[in-house]
């Protein structure tokens, strides 16, 4: 988390003022959900962005024919 919050003043916050809460509250949403979280590559990622990750999965785990059966490969071990 350290990282992300980081990268988020570095790359948003120390380059931007706003005149309001609301103004500094939607720019960092539209940085994370628009930029952050669909753009970014990540090398733990294959250099694939979360999105980009997120929709490889699915097309290699998900049965087409019946989305709510998936392969065994994505349970989840709790």
């Amino acid at each position: 988390m350290e990282n992300f919050f980081s990268t988020l003043k570095i790359e948003l916050v120390y380059r931007c003022s706003w005149r309001t809460r609301d103004e500094a509250e939607n720019a960092i949403f539209t940085y994370i959900d628009g930029w952050y979280n669909r753009e970014r590559i990540q090398k733990d990622l294959g250099w694939l962005s979360p999105d980009e990750y997120e929709a490889a999965w699915y097309a290699k785990n998900v049965d087409p024919t019946n989305p709510v059966n998936t392969t065994h490969e994505q349970a989840v071990a709790c």
